[in-house]
């Protein structure tokens, strides 16, 4: 007998991949969403359809169309396309298609495009593999992350690629693709005919998230877990939306709109050191989905916006909540948000921060300033402080024709207060 593994399962003629996967466009035309880097004559989708594709990362959420873009570049390019995954991939298997790349193109005069996915996850030594390789043609580069580059990619190989941020998908191209789907259902050899209440609707493309892979995968549950009706209608209602996708209609409206308002009061209840409110607005967003990343964000931004010098222990607290966070999850992470939340909502407030932009204004309108003799590299004028302990010595540290502008206006609040005064 015959042994049945995950490496075999594709043999299975009864064997479907899902459905997300089947319904992958096929080309730029069927392409949903993406319009600010794939509308026509755009750069990237003139390169796609010219095969004129360089060194390129791709960087967005989970579901927006990264890897359906890779299969739209294979469909266009006379170039090998060579797919990893970081997760998988080691130095070592790296190392093997970038001399098969060479061989090919020494061979043939072929091509390759290296693709790899979750590139994030590679280590600073494996993304330096790839350098050489960039540099003199060998391969063809596209990278695929769902977290920043400018953080997650070495600075290296993100200055010799070109990056697209792909967007959470708009509301107008999930209800395309809810169309999608109940076109496909009608037009199978076993058709199923779907109703779909606008309230299931709404919910459906509420708590997707932008992300169509998601979205298909609860319409696909809910349309072939559903028995059809006496007129072999299967009706999809508010309650079989909520079961598919896993989540409840808790705050967030039907236009996104919400998310931003509650995201909003959440911070002004902050800044406005009210504790009870901060934990509901908090509490709104966990029990909507909200992805925890952003609230911590926000909470980062905060930290300094709204608190800042007043106690400069608080950016310190929220990022132990949040590494906090990345090592339990939820449940339990819970309480990081409520623990980061609460100290930002307790603590003294300061925005003196913000005279970083009034310094910036300055130097714009200001370009020719020039650097004082005495603060020039190896100047033999300047007198160290270290050196008048007794606080005597008077230097100026501004440009001459701004002595006695004043830029920061120190709060009297908390350490600030304290030490600035």
């Amino acid at each position: 007998m015959q042994s049945e593994s995950l490496f075999n399962i594709n043999q299975d003629k009864n064997f479907q991949s899902p459905l997300a996967d089947r319904l992958r466009p096929k080309s730029l035309d069927e392409f949903y969403g993406q319009h600010n880097i794939l509308d026509q004559n755009s750069i990237l989708r003139n390169a796609i359809l010219n095969d004129k594709l360089g060194n390129t990362i791709f960087s967005g959420p989970p579901g927006v169309g990264k890897t359906t873009l890779i299969e739209i570049i294979s469909a266009h390019t006379r170039a090998t396309l060579i797919k990893l995954n970081a997760v998988l991939s080691g130095v070592k298997e790296l190392r093997n298609q970038i001399l098969l790349a060479e061989e090919r193109w020494i061979k043939s005069n072929r091509k390759t495009i290296l693709f790899i996915d979750e590139v994030h996850r590679f280590t600073a030594i494996q993304q330096d593999a790839l350098l050489p390789s960039i540099e003199n043609g060998t391969i063809i580069f596209i990278g695929a992350t769902t977290e920043n580059p400018s953080y997650a990619v070495n600075k290296a190989l993100l200055s010799r690629s070109r990056v697209f941020k792909l967007l959470p998908l708009s509301e107008s191209d999930l209800k395309k693709i809810i169309d999608k789907v109940i076109n496909h259902y009608l037009n199978i050899e076993d058709q199923k005919i779907v109703n779909i209440t606008q309230e299931a609707l709404d919910h459906l493309i509420n708590f997707s998230s932008g992300d169509a892979r998601n979205l298909i995968n609860a319409l696909e549950l809910a349309i072939d877990t559903t028995p059809a009706n006496e007129e072999k209608i299967i009706n999809i209602n508010l309650s079989v939306a909520q079961d598919s996708i896993q989540n409840k209609n808790i705050i967030y409206d039907k236009y996104g709109q919400n998310h931003f308002d509650i995201i909003s009061a959440f911070i002004k209840s902050i800044r406005g050191s009210d504790p009870d409110a901060t934990l509901y607005w908090l509490a709104n967003m966990i029990e909507a989905g909200e992805d925890p990343k952003y609230i911590f964000r926000r909470l980062y931004i905060s930290a300094s916006e709204d608190i800042g010098l007043a106690d400069p222990n608080a950016i310190v607290i929220v990022n132990s909540c949040y590494e906090a966070f990345e090592k339990v999850g939820y449940p339990e992470g819970s309480y990081f948000l409520s623990h980061a939340a609460l100290f930002l909502a307790n603590s003294p407030k300061s925005d003196s921060t913000k005279y970083i932009f009034n310094a910036i204004e300055k130097v714009r309108s200001n370009k020719l300033s020039l650097v004082p003799d005495h603060l020039k590299y190896n100047s033999k004028t300047y007198k160290n402080p270290h050196h008048y302990p007794r606080n005597e010595l008077v230097q100026e540290y501004m440009p001459n024709n701004l002595i006695n502008y004043k830029i920061w206006h120190s709060k009297k609040s908390g350490w600030e207060n304290k030490n600035t005064n």
